[in-house]
């Protein structure tokens, strides 16, 4: 209900316009978001680098209206790839896509040329390249993306969302495959007939998944903030003798700092998932749909 009435009240133009244009609301958007340019974004990337985390760079942007704005996001990409590679941190750095900038919306064969592209260029540089999971609609299409470049190109992945009725399936074709996944519980308005509506089965099915990817995955990547889900995950792992070094936990930039640190601190493999860019707005609205301690930190930032 609370996620549900977030995105709705987001999606309202006067909200939006209100959000994005006043700059009361500045300070609160940098909390989550890197910055505008690749350069600002390195920045962060670097300094948590230094701190001990790793960091996914996420350029935020998705459905392009055509061909040639997916040809200017794959550029956009191979240039972030490249001044990785430049960075003396680049060896805990890599970079999040969503497939939709890249034109799946225009076609899977325009978004896979596109896509093949990006990887060689990565893969040129010894970059990960994690294709995010977007709406239910893609997430079928997605699965497949990967299993269609993987065999040609292994320095990719993607995200699968455990309040999708499909994510146990899923879960075992990748781990078939050898594809790295990173487990999320999902952050889009998704209706009953294909999501899970109450936390507590999307828990549930969460834990189902993250046990099988630990148990059998490549380098799973835990996403989660949820400390109860967390506390089991660690239990699990250390009664099945399942090494911190064979997966990494992944938080968001800006959420749950000390829990990052703790985690960091006990010896794990943390990443900070790193959003940058203009379009920033989908992302931002999806951030506080997923949690009310988000909206709640936004509310004590007005009252200081």
């Amino acid at each position: 209900m609370f996620r549900t009435t977030i995105l709705r009240t987001a999606s309202l133009p006067p909200v939006k316009a209100a959000v994005k244009n006043t700059p009361l609301f500045r300070p609160v958007v940098t909390r989550f978001i890197a910055g505008d340019t690749v350069e600002e974004a390195i920045q962060v990337a670097e300094r948590l680098a230094d701190e001990g985390f790793f960091v996914t760079l996420d350029q935020l942007g998705e459905n392009v209206a055509d061909v040639e704005a997916a040809t200017r996001e794959l550029e956009s990409y191979v240039r972030l790839v490249d001044q990785i590679s430049q960075s003396s941190r680049r060896s805990q750095i890599n970079i999040s896509i969503k497939l939709t900038a890249l034109g799946l919306d225009q076609g899977d064969d325009v978004a896979e040329a596109n896509f093949r592209r990006l990887l060689a260029a990565a893969q040129a540089s010894d970059t990960f390249v994690r294709a995010d999971m977007e709406a239910s609609e893609y997430t079928e299409r997605t699965v497949q993306m990967i299993e269609r470049v993987f065999p040609d190109l292994d320095n990719t992945g993607t995200v699968l969302q455990s309040y999708l009725y499909s994510c146990g399936s899923h879960v075992d074709r990748l781990v078939r495959l050898g594809s790295r996944v990173r487990l999320v519980k999902g952050a889009y308005l998704e209706p009953e007939s294909v999501a899970y509506q109450s936390k507590a089965d999307v828990d549930a099915n969460y834990l189902e998944c993250a046990k099988k990817l630990l148990l059998r995955g490549r380098y799973p990547a835990i996403a989660t903030h949820d400390e109860a889900v967390i506390n089991e995950l660690l239990a699990f792992a250390a009664d099945n003798g399942v090494h911190p070094g064979r997966f990494e936990w992944q938080m968001l930039y800006g959420i749950r700092r000390d829990l990052q640190a703790k985690l960091r601190d006990m010896g794990h493999n943390v990443r900070i998932y790193v959003p940058f860019g203009s379009a920033w707005y989908p992302y931002f609205t999806r951030r506080l749909a997923e949690r009310p301690a988000n909206l709640l930190f936004i509310l004590r930032s007005f009252v200081k």
